[in-house]
């Protein structure tokens, strides 16, 4: 299994907030949104509470556990 995300549609849904500026927002570079949002990287369980905290979400409203693909 893998951990699949809704970030970016979170990024939209709040006034399309841009990749560098939740990077900021949550102590990471830009290139971190980026690897999470494409799946290439799993963030630690503080970073994806972080996140889901900057959003006012629940951890499971923006991860999911989905199908590998392999």
């Amino acid at each position: 299994m893998k951990l699949g995300n809704n970030l970016r549609r979170c990024r939209f849904e709040m006034d399309e907030i841009t990749q560098e500026a939740l990077a900021k927002e949550v102590g990471v570079t830009r290139q971190t949104i980026i690897s999470i949002e494409k799946n290439r990287y799993v963030p630690s369980a503080l970073l994806a509470l972080k996140l889901a905290m900057f959003f006012g979400r629940k951890f499971e409203d923006i991860f999911y556990l989905t199908e590998d693909e392999d």
